[in-house]
């Protein structure tokens, strides 16, 4: 099976690298991540999971914004070492497909609101840019671009990004969505345990799909990608409950160096390690717990978290510090902002009385725990915020697949045209759909003669005997 081409940019961790991996139809040839502890992570993962030995040269650590270096490469950087670039990565390849999405910091609205000039001034505004000039260099055949729905409100020296990237698009031959309010993507509707909306553009090369750009865009996002939908959402329980407990120790443990207010794993799960927690912190974690528990609910308004914080900090927030994951919902979104503190991530088990640990987050995230997560304790949490849901992924590769890629399925589709069968001049982008509607046109015997009529061609094609269906 020919495998399709691919690069991932800002890959991170390799949220979605993975996925599409996981699919077993992408072949990738390069990541771009600037940060050196997600890279360590690529690396380790590309070799390890997916078997590529040259992971070194794969994993591009560098800043996207030096695209002519990223292009033609570069060598003794003080803080990138040497590379060869993407050109010669790429080589002779044909580049099917650009995944990746630029940081989402400046287009986040709890972003904006903390920062005391909106972000506006923010260099990762016009990230996209790059991402753009990446992809006009390559010409792919499509591309997936991820970001928060904040970037359609985000508005920078007075220009709306969102109309930008639309006009950007077109101008170097690619289609997208012209409603970029109908590519937000609920996750909790893929099976994703936790509740986080994204956009998810699919850009298409009109010189590849001509006029069936439309079609296909409209049924990546009304059909073959809403087909995957779970009848039930996965829930906090069922994404964590079977990982081991850890209980808080009333002697304090230090190992390696390291302190531990809460018992290790027993079985031991890979970064399934306890934050350390001071016993004030433990102890409101315990209370806020049992109070959801035992169904008093005295702490679940905004207003009451806030005046608990003020009341035992001394200070004041605009924002609620804590909340407790509810057991059978999904969780809050799994931020970046995990590094820095849990407090809004603490454990819906009142014996526990904790924040989340990296593999808790990991598996709210659909990372699988094959996926070993190294370098710091903050690295790893940031990490595993920024990333897309390998879950998702994967349910996007596989609808991209079978929509664009699928050869089977697109030489079926030309025949359908060519010899003026139904639904003459409508792509049809699923072998299947295809099947049920020449069935439902033209019945079994009809279908049989098609299909004879394109096997005869193809056997002609290579000179050989013609022996018909059956």
């Amino acid at each position: 099976m020919k495998k399709i081409n691919s690069i991932d940019l800002f890959a991170g961790c390799g949220g979605l690298m993975d996925g599409f991996e996981k699919s077993g139809h992408y072949n990738t040839l390069a990541c771009v991540e600037w940060e050196k502890a997600p890279c360590e992570n690529l690396k380790k993962r590309l070799k390890e999971k997916w078997d590529y030995s040259d992971a070194d040269e794969r994993v591009l650590r560098f800043d996207v914004q030096r695209t002519e270096d990223l292009f033609n490469g570069w060598t003794n950087d003080d803080q990138y070492d040497s590379s060869m670039g993407l050109d010669k990565l790429i080589g002779n390849n044909q580049l099917d497909l650009i995944i990746g999405g630029p940081p989402c910091q400046a287009y986040s609205i709890a972003g904006r609101i903390r920062d005391e000039y909106g972000m506006n001034d923010d260099y990762r505004n016009y990230l996209f840019e790059k991402y753009i000039e990446v992809v006009k260099r390559y010409r792919p055949k499509a591309f997936i671009f991820e970001n928060v729905p904040g970037m359609l409100s985000a508005c920078p020296s007075g220009i709306q990004i969102a109309d930008l990237i639309k006009e950007k698009f077109a101008e170097i031959g690619y289609d997208i969505i012209s409603d970029l309010k109908n590519a937000i993507i609920d996750f909790t509707e893929y099976g994703i345990p936790q509740n986080r909306k994204r956009i998810v553009i699919l850009g298409l090369n009109k010189e590849v799909y001509g006029e069936n750009c439309h079609n296909i865009i409209r049924e990546f996002y009304e059909e073959a990608l809403p087909s995957h939908k779970v009848v039930k959402k996965v829930t906090v329980k069922e994404a964590l409950g079977d990982l081991p407990k850890l209980y808080p120790i009333e002697q304090k443990e230090n190992v390696d160096g390291k302190k531990y207010s809460h018992s290790l794993s027993q079985p031991e799960v890979y970064n399934h390690i306890p934050r350390w927690h001071s016993q004030r912190d433990i102890g409101v974690f315990k209370m806020l717990t049992e109070d959801l528990e035992s169904g008093r609910n005295e702490y679940v308004s905004v207003q009451a978290l806030k005046e608990l914080y003020t009341k035992l900090t001394g200070k004041n927030s605009n924002v609620h510090k804590y909340y407790v994951l509810r057991s059978n919902e999904q969780s809050n979104t799994i931020p970046a902002h995990l590094y820095k503190d849990g407090l809004r991530h603490i454990h819906p088990d009142s014996t526990q009385s904790r924040t989340l640990t990296v593999r808790e987050a990991a598996r709210l995230q659909t990372f699988s725990d094959d996926y070993e997560f190294i370098g710091s304790q903050m690295d790893l949490y940031k990490m595993i915020g920024n990333a897309v849901p390998p879950l998702f992924s994967n349910i996007l590769a596989e609808t991209l697949y079978d929509l664009l890629f699928d050869e089977s399925a697109v030489e079926l589709n030309s025949e359908c045209l060519e010899e003026n069968y139904p639904y003459k001049g409508e792509y049809i982008t699923n072998l299947e759909t295809v099947i049920k509607r020449l069935l439902l046109v033209n019945g079994i015997m009809g279908l049989r003669l098609y299909i004879n009529k394109i096997l005869q061609k193809k056997l002609q094609k290579n000179k050989v005997d013609s022996y018909g269906c059956s």
